[in-house]
């Protein structure tokens, strides 16, 4: 992981999702030589819950996270290939503070809240312990989904969905001190919780809970087109409000088929084009950050960064165009210097020069240079 965050700090990228897939815990007891130390400076360990003598475990609990391990505890530990233990996290933390990475992290795939209790319990765990992770790690938010309705009737299972982003939200404050936040993504199937309207009515109802703008999902749930800047306008502002100021976006390109989204593409493949986002977001007055989830993660953020400097550029032309006097002394001057006298008696004709006729019908081409950032 930390040999990614210097490729995208090399590449010129200032933001990464870590995405935390496959999740692979061990639950033991305590050996003898853990006994006094605490959960996050056992060696070798990423401990990510305790359960004290005589205990089920039940979920982290964060008095029992902070207070050294006992004998006849059981602790449970996870085998990440980004990590071996909590230093080894602290060490990746100062590494993207240091090259000016921010870093997020993307909780396990599969939610489901409403199947058995035992999915549901390891639903819950599994988006606390991403949320330890990103705690060691420093990333600002744990990115999650919260799976398909329940059986029953939609509003119910939007209810319970909102109970538990709560209890998750207040457990994410608690443990990280405010410092990571619990960020709801959109789905782009109609069977799965997360339209645009769900999404940003959870982010107002429920302290600490942030929208996540993934614009594939949203376009493929909705069938609209992200080429329109005023609705491009509307969908930002809306995302920007409920987040308090900024947005964390997501860009890929799409397919789409029946009333959602049929899988995530390359950008060139797809049925969206980064083009008009890139010119909205070049004249926006806040934080933005957009994550690649593309398949081809760092060459279509690349690719981006280059759409999105290249409207950075038009938009400094616009705003430091010369005055038309100016302009047109210039154009002048530099006609002179290569030759370009009207002839006497021939009027608007230019000599061929040594660079031969001049292209008719066509203005002379300006380049500008972009702005520096």
């Amino acid at each position: 992981m930390r040999d990614g965050i210097g490729d995208a700090h090399h590449l010129g990228l200032s933001a990464l999702e870590v995405q935390f897939i496959k999740v692979n815990p061990l639950t033991r007891p305590v050996l003898d030589e853990e006994v006094g130390l605490l959960p996050r400076n056992v060696p070798l360990q990423l401990i990510v819950e305790v359960a004290p003598p005589g205990k089920d475990a039940g979920g982290p609990t964060i008095p029992d996270l902070s207070k050294p391990l006992v004998r006849r505890s059981n602790v449970t530990a996870l085998t990440w290939s980004l990590a071996k233990d909590h230093p080894d996290l602290a060490q990746t933390k100062a590494l993207g503070q240091a090259l000016d990475v921010a870093l997020t992290l993307h909780a396990p795939y599969y939610v489901d809240f409403f199947g058995s209790q035992e999915s549901r319990d390891r639903s819950l765990r599994q988006i606390q312990w991403t949320g330890i992770l990103a705690y060691g790690l420093g990333a600002r938010l744990t990115v999650t989904h919260l799976g398909f309705y329940g059986g029953g009737d939609r509003a119910e299972s939007i209810q319970e969905l909102t109970s538990i982003a709560r209890e998750v939200s207040q457990w994410l404050d608690k443990y990280t001190h405010g410092t990571v936040k619990l960020a709801i993504e959109p789905s782009g199937h109609a069977d799965v919780y997360g339209s645009r309207e769900e999404v940003l009515e959870l982010a107002r109802t429920v302290k600490g809970v942030v929208p996540v703008l993934n614009l594939p999902h949203i376009a493929a749930r909705e069938r609209i087109p992200l080429d329109n800047p005023t609705v491009l306008k509307t969908l930002f502002d809306e995302f920007v409000e409920a987040s308090h100021g900024d947005v964390y976006a997501n860009f890929s390109g799409v397919e789409m088929y029946g009333p959602g989204e049929f899988r995530l593409t390359p950008i060139k493949r797809g049925q969206l084009k980064f083009d008009p986002i890139a010119d909205f977001l070049a004249d926006r007055e806040y934080d933005a950050t957009v994550i690649s989830s593309s398949p081809l993660l760092e060459h279509d953020a690349m690719y981006m960064k280059l759409l999105y400097e290249r409207a950075l550029s038009r938009r400094w032309a616009r705003r430091h165009a010369p005055p038309k006097a100016v302009a047109a002394a210039a154009a002048a001057k530099a006609a002179a210097s290569h030759g370009s006298a009207a002839k006497p008696g021939t009027k608007g004709a230019a000599s061929p020069g040594k660079h031969g006729p001049p292209a008719r019908g066509k203005p002379p081409r300006r380049v500008v240079a972009p702005a520096r950032r």
